[in-house]
């Protein structure tokens, strides 16, 4: 049965009558007013939806069938289908290009470079993955991260672990951002070392900054306070999105359902089983940048198809039906998961991901958050199975080998270990180096994660809190109804 807005209407009453009664909002199970220093100032702010953040697409989850779209020609049998559920999520609109890798290098030298100028070194590219034995690529390896023509190109020669850091810098980058616009915080150009932005430190009360106006505290006891994650000003963490997410957000069948009937389906990012636009205005134009065959990277001079020996600009080609581009060709991304050929079987259907090593922050004996790092980070440990005692959900804290093997390493007889083990991550999608086999959402590879590649860049995710839709898609589905 279609749901109309009366069917709204108690949760609608609900929060009018908690914020409009009495003049004050108040408890509907007490009776006390919130936000009243009179009362002891429980504070509850009003919310309406998570703010979008920068470079990122409200990707809308349900159900879909997760793995092989194309042919098995590799026998791997490492993606069979299975139907899963994925949970809202953010995810960028692009690739990482090295504009946005250049910025986060240039913040790590000016706050790290003086006394830790290994930590830039840590993040450096490798330039060195364009070299190869037999061709001419010294070009690239000068040239391709630094020189302002290749500004807007997908970043390579990243690592998954490289990844993970850039995603944690930017999180603290946008928060850091979001309160000095709402007026928290001074601008600082001048952090060094440990006294920088950390969103962790901060919510501890490990990072004072340059403040500039406290929030008011309605606790009698005080009269200012810090932002907590209870106001709903700071975002989620930035992070590499799990298989399941990508490969959802790459199918996109947002585009192809009426009502929750899949009417087409994809092979693709986009619509059909050809790699070749259809439309009158670009007809027979390829839709992404991948090798067409052996020795053609770009096609004919004159008429060069996908215009990309290379990687190609991050905005290229058409986007898919939420909006994200290049989830067929350009570079291949990592993802969050550690990579076993039986995953498909062993997840959960619901926000399925192999890689929880579930940690929490190290205390003192009293309990409080222990000093930060040297910079400026609060520091994590994994829980202990003593911890864990008498639950029921999970006891080890590192699970990346949960229903595989016990040991570090898969050992399949004396002597012979397997290429896959707990730093085996995954990557998806083609690349400008690959056939169009690699470009089937469902297509799974993987690569340790200390290693990088020519072919392999990443685009960040967020986690959506709230709504599985966005505030406005709502408005416009319920006007519709």
């Amino acid at each position: 049965m279609k749901k109309t807005i009366i069917h709204y209407l108690p949760a609608i009453l609900f929060g009018v009558l908690i914020w409009t009664s009495c003049g004050k909002p108040k408890s509907n199970v007490t009776g006390w007013n919130y936000n009243d220093e009179k009362n002891g100032g429980f504070e509850v702010v009003p919310y309406s939806e998570q703010e979008t953040g920068p470079g990122l697409i409200l990707i809308e989850g349900g159900t879909f069938t997760m793995g092989r779209t194309e042919q098995d020609i590799t026998v791997d049998w490492d993606n069979v289908p299975r139907r899963m559920t994925v949970a809202s999520f953010y995810m960028d609109e692009t690739e990482i290009a090295n504009i946005h890798y250049l910025e986060y290098l240039y913040w790590l030298d000016r706050v790290f470079g003086t006394d830790y100028p290994e930590v830039y070194r840590k993040a450096l590219p490798d330039t060195l993955v364009w070299r190869e034995r037999l061709a001419y690529n010294e070009p690239y390896v000068e040239l391709y991260l630094r020189h302002p023509a290749y500004q807007q190109y997908p970043v390579v020669g990243v690592n998954w672990l490289q990844a993970n850091d850039y995603a944690a810098w930017r999180t603290d980058r946008v928060n850091e951002a979001i309160l000095i616009r709402e007026g928290i915080l001074r601008l600082n150009p001048a952090q060094v070392n440990e006294d920088n932005f950390n969103t962790d430190a901060y919510l501890a009360g490990q990072y004072e900054g340059l403040v500039k106006s406290d929030l008011h505290d309605y606790n009698p006891n005080r009269d200012t306070r810090k932002v907590k994650m209870e106001d709903g000003i700071l975002l989620p963490r930035y992070r590499l999105p799990t298989e399941a997410e990508w490969e959802y957000a790459s199918l996109a069948q947002i585009g192809n359902t009426v009502f929750e009937r899949v009417t087409e389906r994809k092979q693709y990012p986009w619509n059909g089983h050809i790699v070749r636009d259809d439309s009158p205005k670009h007809k027979g134009e390829m839709l992404a940048n991948f090798k067409r065959g052996r020795g053609d990277n770009m096609g004919t001079a004159g008429f060069l198809n996908d215009n990309a020996d290379i990687p190609a600009p991050v905005i290229s080609y058409i986007p898919n039906d939420y909006g994200l581009y290049n989830m067929g060709g350009n570079v291949s991304e990592w993802v969050a998961d550690v990579y076993r050929p039986l995953s498909p079987e062993d997840k959960d259907d619901f926000n399925a991901y192999r890689g929880n090593v579930f940690k929490t922050q190290l205390t003192d004996e009293e309990g409080q958050i222990a000093e930060k790092d040297s910079l400026g980070r609060v520091i994590y440990r994994d829980v202990t199975e003593q911890e864990n005692e008498g639950r029921r959900n999970y006891r080890k804290a590192d699970n990346r080998n949960y229903l595989d093997s016990d040991e570090p390493d898969i050992v399949y007889a004396f002597g012979v270990s397997s290429m896959i083990d707990d730093h085996s991550r995954v990557y998806k999608g083609g690349s400008w180096k690959d056939r169009a086999y690699w470009m089937s959402p469902g297509a799974r590879r993987f690569l340790d994660e200390r290693l990088s590649t020519d072919f392999i860049g990443f685009r960040c995710a967020m986690a959506r809190v709230g709504s599985p839709v966005g505030f406005e898609q709502k408005k416009r589905k319920m006007k519709k109804k």
